[in-house]
């Protein structure tokens, strides 16, 4: 069926419905398993509804379903990839579809990265007024039916929860029981998916007209105070922001005030000046919906786009709160979901461009430093998939080390860990620096590494002990520890902890001479993974009855 699988390929594709007829008839299929998502959401702290700002970044480019429709990827050159994870709490595919459910492939990587992904519930235009007077001048059984579709295709197909955005004007009968119908399709969404979310989107007020308020005030308080939050117009001023704090009350983290990168209409700031916009929203304490931030895509074209992208997500990184890995074991190639050849282990096994962002790995930190450190995706080597972490920077005069932040962990240590690293140096004299991982820990009071007797760290810095060879039993699953091969160094390292908790994983790149002059190195890394001992030597649970179904032979 051409819903399911691409008339041309063959291969399975992700789809959209249209009109409420396709929605209402809409039923599990055993075409659609591909559609499933394969990830589950990773734990993160802090959860996602802790008491502070969040970020949500809604995803429209171009109608949407383009080369990312593809379940098990293409050969597309230069194609769009988000990985700033760690910088937002929400992700929204948005398309004009009716019910745009999220490409599966965003879905598993977003999930990886511990984000949440919403699809689209739209009506727009004369259409959009025929579909609402459908639905919800019906009354209850009517708007009942819709409510539980949208829930079972989020649980069907295992996304987050929905956007609704109702961009027509109503009659009195449907805007009368559109605020029962939002609170019917929160609570049936919260009943079938753990942690989901409806958000609304600032358009109709409560007498039915279509007018964006750019704010919270009592013309479209009635939707926000039965769903889990109001994504808000983008032309908003800062006497707007005030007013919407105040009548959010404790909810302020609910309201998402929209920033439009392409900066349409009378806005703060869009483009390189979105960094404006996000300050004023976090100085009162409000949540950010940026939307479209594939602006740096479409508008400054695809060729230098990873360096754009940096650029871009650089400059807003110190209004954006960050999230924590929470669970173990945590292993990354660094792969963006992308490249122009497939690595493995170390050796460029295939060439040719390819994308497909359920590969995608977890993403670290960017961090930056102006002068000092720059990070950024590296496509033209990389230990396993399309890319490694490239760590650019100088080590300045008199000084002995950089250290790189690439991950904030929070979860209580456990007895024993395990840590392996592959790293390559690149620049005329790789042999003047060695690289190295530390584990920081935060403040428990009670930390000691190793046996109690041994003195805590001064400021909770740990360096875990290098293991020239694994431990026995260990030994296959850490072959890692020798595999270094095609100018890769593989180093693997053991650390024992008691009662502390993790803060922070650092890559540390130190001199081996002491110098006045500043140095500059390059370092590539490949791969890194921190493992919980006492799991990693359990044997992996067994798998049973596989079957294979649909096959095609070409």
């Amino acid at each position: 069926p051409a819903r399911y699988f691409d008339t041309k390929t063959t291969e399975p594709i992700s789809f959209f419905l249209s009109g409420l007829e396709e929605l209402l008839a809409w039923q599990p299929n055993s075409n659609d398993e591909f559609n499933v998502s394969a990830v589950p959401l990773a734990r993160r702290q802090p959860p996602l509804l802790s008491k502070r700002p969040r970020t949500l970044v809604c995803h429209d480019m171009r109608g949407g379903y383009l080369e990312d429709r593809f379940i098990q990827g293409s050969a597309t050159s230069n194609p769009y990839v988000f990985y700033h994870w760690r910088y937002i709490d929400i992700f929204v595919y948005f398309s004009h579809h009716t019910v745009t459910i999220p490409p599966v492939v965003w879905t598993n990587a977003a999930h990886r990265n511990s984000v949440p992904v919403l699809g689209t519930f739209i009506t727009e235009w004369t259409d959009g007024e025929k579909l609402c007077e459908a639905f919800l001048a019906g009354g209850e059984e009517a708007y009942g039916a819709v409510a539980e579709q949208l829930a079972r295709i989020a649980q069907h197909y295992r996304f987050d929860g929905w956007l609704v955005n109702i961009e027509n004007t109503l009659s009195a009968a449907a805007v009368g029981n559109l605020p029962l119908f939002l609170r019917e399709l929160t609570a049936r969404v919260h009943s079938a998916v753990p942690g989901g979310l409806v958000i609304w989107y600032d358009s109709v007020l409560k007498d039915g007209t279509l007018r964006w308020q750019n704010e919270l005030n009592d013309q479209n308080r009635v939707f926000f105070d039965v769903c889990d939050g109001l994504f808000t117009n983008y032309n908003w001023k800062e006497e707007q922001l005030e007013r919407s704090q105040r009548m959010a009350g404790p909810r302020q983290n609910d309201i998402y005030v929209g920033v439009d990168v392409f900066g349409r209409g009378d806005v703060i700031g869009g483009g390189f000046d979105t960094y404006k916009s996000l300050r004023l929203i976090r100085q009162f304490g409000l949540s950010a919906a940026i939307f479209a931030p594939g602006w740096v895509y479409e508008h400054l074209g695809k060729e230098n786009f990873l360096q754009n992208e940096n650029r871009f997500w650089g400059s807003l990184a110190e209004y954006l709160p960050t999230h924590s890995i929470c669970t173990l074991p945590l292993t990354t190639s660094f792969s963006l979901g992308m490249g122009t050849s497939t690595f493995l282990d170390g050796k460029d096994e295939d060439s040719g461009p390819w994308y497909d962002l359920s590969a995608q790995d977890i993403q670290p930190l960017y961090p930056e430093d102006q002068g000092v450190l720059s990070t950024s995706c590296y496509l033209q080597d990389a230990w396993c998939g399309g890319s490694s972490l490239q760590l650019q920077g100088t080590i300045p005069p008199g000084e002995e080390r950089v250290a790189v932040r690439l991950f904030s962990l929070q979860m209580p240590a456990p007895p024993k860990l395990f840590l392996t690293l592959l790293y390559k140096l690149e620049g005329p004299q790789p042999d003047d620096f060695t690289v190295a991982l530390e584990v920081t820990t935060g403040d428990s009071g009670m930390c000691f590494e190793g046996n109690p007797t041994s003195l805590p760290e001064p400021n909770g810095r740990y360096h875990p002990r290098f293991l020239p060879a694994p431990p026995p039993g260990l030994a296959k699953l850490l072959a890692a520890c020798q595999r270094g091969s095609h100018g890769w160094t593989s180093r693997c390292y053991e650390l024992e902890l008691q009662d502390c908790s993790l803060q922070d994983l650092f890559v540390i790149v130190s001199r081996q001479q002491p110098s006045p002059q500043e140095t500059s190195f390059t370092c590539l890394l490949g791969e890194v993974r921190v493992l919980d001992t006492a799991s990693v030597a359990a044997s992996p649970p067994q798998v049973y009855n596989v079957t294979a179904s649909q096959l095609w032979w070409q």
